[in-house]
């Protein structure tokens, strides 16, 4: 009696769970992170050649988003490995020079996606490290 007590309990709590799940996905509530693979650039001018590294991951709101971005990586990294050797060392060095830079990032990816795929889906775009040398 116990045991089919506790399995009728687990079952509606399963089914609660699962339906909580759609309701959500349903809502718009679906968040994926995308971690592209990190980045080398030279950039700056001058005698003295300088690098930057960085790790960055790109928000997506639906399943069709991380399907796109998936897509268009290839060029994706492309135009953000230009934009990054593009920098001087004034553009990169303060938090808040990297937090512009990241918006360009965004906004560069979110028109190439629009140019192919009609569609922004790019959310958001984080710097998850970041090194200049």
């Amino acid at each position: 009696m116990l045991k089919k007590l506790i399995a009728g309990m687990l079952l509606v709590m399963f089914a609660s769970l699962a339906q909580a799940a759609e309701d959500g996905a349903e809502a718009g509530e679906y968040v994926n992170y995308i971690e592209l693979k990190p980045f080398v650039a030279n950039f700056g001018t001058g005698p003295k050649l300088r690098f930057v590294k960085c790790e960055i991951t790109i928000q997506v709101t639906s399943e069709a988003a991380h399907h796109a971005v998936n897509k268009h990586m290839p060029h994706i990294r492309n135009d953000l490995v230009f934009l990054l050797s593009g920098q001087s060392v004034e553009s990169m060095k303060t938090i808040e020079a990297q937090r512009t830079l990241a918006t360009k990032a965004l906004k560069q990816a979110q028109n190439l996606l629009l140019q192919e795929e009609g569609e922004a889906f790019v959310s958001d775009l984080f710097f998850t490290s970041f090194v200049m040398q």
